[in-house]
């Protein structure tokens, strides 16, 4: 049976069951109050779908399972939030929001504000240092933005990067990776970002371009691009390079534009899926599962999904 034959994705009741099960696994947490398992649900026609009421004395509030997540306040029905959550997983370059718009047959500016959130449950920001000691970490730097010859002559800025947003990012090897939008690629901006998810005891290895950011760590090296060397033993940036490339893909092929306030929402969605990819034991549904969990404790404004 097809995983979006599962009732959560086309039922409302089976909807709020599912997300209950996923974040209150101990029981009913109130939201206002923090108490867990100490809550009645409302039946009946007169009350909301999926609505609790708090049980203590000094609360008696009443709310739901979507309260206190990107969820809250959407107007859309909670099965199509599912769906939007599952298609946006199981894409491995993303899914657009004229996509969405379509498929889930709601507004387009709806569908895209609704894949900011997703996004935004798909940003984790515990993810400690990468590496440790005997690993291996790949470090390097992309431009994102499009090619000079496809603008019109007033727009063109000259060859390179020059009017691309950057791009900085740290790969294990065989694990996860972090990206970040940098303001350029100097060792003053690079280096604290290194000192910070780095583990001292990695092995560090870079281009040519990295080297001089990473020459404080003593098992760093470098292959040197510009000489068309490009693996030498296990040194290499080929990992990395494959991130980038996937990352790209999507950029250019499904989203077309990324506008540089929210391109770190984008990086976040790329960074989920690679950290959640098949080739660390997670499927399409276990990611699913991840990105839902992912919903508390966040919220997002449409107003502040503007703010730069």
């Amino acid at each position: 049976m097809s995983i979006l034959s599962e009732p959560y994705f086309h039922n409302e009741d089976a909807a709020f069951e599912h997300l209950e099960q996923a974040l209150w696994r101990d029981g009913t947490v109130c939201p206002h109050c923090g108490v867990i398992g100490h809550a009645t649900k409302l039946q009946g026609e007169k009350h909301r779908r999926g609505v609790w009421k708090c049980n203590e004395k000094e609360c008696r509030k009443q709310f739901t399972v979507k309260v206190g997540t990107v969820f809250e306040h959407g107007r859309l029905p909670l099965h199509k939030m599912l769906q939007a959550v599952y298609l946006m997983c199981s894409s491995k370059k993303g899914v657009s929001a004229h996509q969405l718009h379509r498929t889930l047959g709601v507004t387009y500016k709806t569908a895209w504000f609704l894949a900011h959130r997703i996004r935004e449950a798909m940003r984790d920001g515990k993810l400690g240092p990468l590496g440790g000691e005997g690993k291996i970490v790949e470090i390097d730097e992309t431009y994102v933005g499009g090619k000079d010859k496809n603008k019109h002559h007033n727009k063109r800025r000259g060859k390179g990067g020059m009017d691309k947003e950057i791009v900085f990012a740290l790969v294990e090897r065989g694990g996860k990776v972090q990206s970040h939008h940098v303001p350029s690629v100097s060792a003053k901006t690079l280096r604290p970002i290194l000192e910070k998810q780095l583990a001292e005891a990695s092995r560090l290895m870079s281009d040519d371009g990295g080297a001089r950011v990473g020459r404080e760590f003593p098992k760093h090296e470098a292959v040197n691009h510009s000489i068309n060397e490009y693996v030498r033993g296990d040194v290499h940036t080929n990992t990395i390079e494959g991130y980038f490339s996937i990352m790209k893909r999507g950029v250019t092929g499904v989203y077309h534009h990324v506008s540089p306030q929210h391109l770190k929402r984008y990086l976040a969605e790329f960074d989920f899926r690679y950290n959640t990819r098949v080739a660390l034991g997670v499927n399409d549904e276990a990611r699913m599962g991840h990105a839902v969990r992912g919903i508390v404790g966040k919220r997002l404004m449409y107003r502040d999904s503007f703010a730069k």
